[in-house]
């Protein structure tokens, strides 16, 4: 008989296994999620660093009038006596420091924040380093000085500006900034779009779902202030806030509200907070405008910062200046920047740390006493205005302690993001040497126009940005991809 049945094939040959560190994900090569993951990966190398100084200093910065004090308690404490129950005038603690100090140049005097505490004058030393001189304003007694930028809270500025590193640190922080901006962005886009895949493997009992999920809820709340912390910073850069600033004064405005007429400016690095402080040699928009002046007398007898002394006809010194300040409605503490020059002028600074609304500057005669001109947010530009209330909310200080702890909290959850970011990838790194198991995907540029218009618009928006993701791509794809071994390493499509 026939044998209906149909002949047995031949046993298919088993697939040979890929490369360990080669093996490509389903759908990964033009997926969209896998490739902003990709750019979330690697941004990471630079932003994470950046990121973890920026949010470190930044919260010491933020606890800096309660960590100094207790750091240099005795430079910062006074208490009166029963020989001297109230505050001596300024005048005579200005005496007192220059006799301390008689090579140096007095700039400014601080009024003390609260009870308790010491008046702190601003001096130049001959060699022009700029120190803080502490003086008991009871027993008007020179209580010692220090050079603020040794302080804890002078060091986490300086790092936090440019990694007391000059122009190169100062781009580099600018350039780890514009990547966490795009960084904040794709996290989101990867928190919206993977938070099925998160509750899958969360019920599965993968190990690190938990780690990952809290990774994404942190930087879900925390990535809104993150992307205003960082936008509201980018004015301080070198390359971008110059930029902007040359722009902003070529149609009339600026981006700062600094009275170009102070003939001083306060310099110390433990109020950071001044108007003027953030502004220093940029240029300012209405420099046609009339720089306030004390009208000198004929014989001014070699007048010395307002004080009387022989020859001299000047009435004003520095107890003047502040009662016109007072008498003009300015907010207390006070800062007062003293004259420089026999024709400048006493600026009196009102104290606006908790309002940038309230900034307001009155610039006194030297000689008369009679107000020379006043300044304040108002007379800001528009420009300046947004400026100066970003500045108040990046330093945790206009809306008083919701700010203040929200600034915090925004520190402490950009730290998180930071350790749990890397002990991730730690948790799921190849077992084996050949590659840092980056996700493998590629951007669909050609099928997505608004996705290449959105890239283009940032990096002409974020020029650092633009010219490193140029150099990213360039790099990309004249060498990674033509390196059997470096398109294995960096998981390259």
């Amino acid at each position: 008989m026939t044998d209906l049945r149909a002949p047995e094939r031949a046993p298919t040959p088993p697939t040979p296994p890929r490369p360990p560190g080669r093996t490509r994900p389903k759908g990964s090569g033009s997926g969209l999620f896998r490739a902003v993951w990709r750019w979330h990966f690697f941004a990471s190398f630079v932003v994470v660093p950046v990121l973890l100084v920026l949010a470190t200093t930044g919260l010491i910065y933020l606890f800096r009038f309660e960590l100094e004090p207790m750091l240099h308690p005795d430079l910062m404490k006074a208490e009166p006596s029963a020989t001297q129950p109230a505050a001596q005038p300024y005048s005579a603690q200005l005496a007192a420091v220059r006799s301390a100090y008689p090579d140096a140049t007095v700039v400014s005097l601080a009024e003390p924040r609260e009870e308790g505490r010491s008046t702190v004058f601003s001096v130049t030393m001959p060699d022009g380093e700029g120190r803080d001189v502490f003086v008991d304003p009871f027993a008007v007694e020179v209580l010692g000085s220090m050079d603020p930028d040794t302080t804890l809270s002078g060091t986490a500025v300086r790092l936090h500006a440019d990694l007391m590193a000059g122009r190169v640190g100062d781009a580099v922080m600018e350039l780890g900034a514009c990547w966490a901006i795009v960084m904040a962005v794709t996290g989101y886009y990867l928190f919206l779009r993977g938070r099925r895949a998160r509750k899958r493997l969360a019920r599965s009992g993968r190990k690190g779902a938990k780690l990952r999920g809290r990774h994404g809820v942190v930087g879900a709340v925390v990535g809104l202030g993150l992307l205003f912390l960082l936008v509201s910073g980018l004015p301080w850069t070198g390359f971008w806030g110059a930029q902007v600033q040359s722009l902003a004064t070529s149609q009339g405005s600026s981006l700062w509200s600094t009275d170009h007429g102070a003939a001083s400016s306060p310099l110390s690095t433990l109020d950071e907070s001044l108007p003027h402080s953030h502004a220093q040699d940029i240029p300012w928009a209405q420099q046609k405008g009339d720089v306030p002046t004390s009208e000198v007398p004929e014989d001014t007898g070699g007048a010395r910062g307002g004080e009387h002394g022989e020859g001299e006809v000047n009435v004003a010194n520095v107890d003047t200046a502040v009662a016109v300040a007072e008498r003009e409605g300015l907010r207390r503490p006070f800062t007062v920047a003293l004259p420089a020059t026999d024709d400048g002028v006493f600026s009196v600074i009102g104290y606006a740390f908790d309002a940038p609304s309230d900034e307001r500057t009155v610039h006194v005669d030297r000689y008369g006493g009679q107000v020379v001109s006043t300044y304040g947010f108002d007379d800001y530009p528009a420009l300046a205005k947004v400026v100066a209330q970003g500045i108040g909310l990046h330093e945790g200080r206009s809306l008083g302690l919701w700010s203040f702890w929200g600034a915090a909290l925004m520190c402490l959850g950009v730290i998180f993001s930071c350790v749990t970011g890397p002990l991730m990838w730690w948790r799921r790194r190849p077992k084996r040497h050949g590659s840092v198991a980056a996700p493998r995907g590629r951007m669909p540029l050609r099928s997505s126009p608004v996705l290449v218009v959105g890239i283009v618009a940032l990096g002409v928006l974020l020029p650092f940005f633009g010219i490193s993701l140029l150099a990213v791509l360039l790099l990309d794809q004249l060498v990674l991809r033509r390196v059997p071994a470096l398109a294995g390493w960096f998981d390259s499509v």
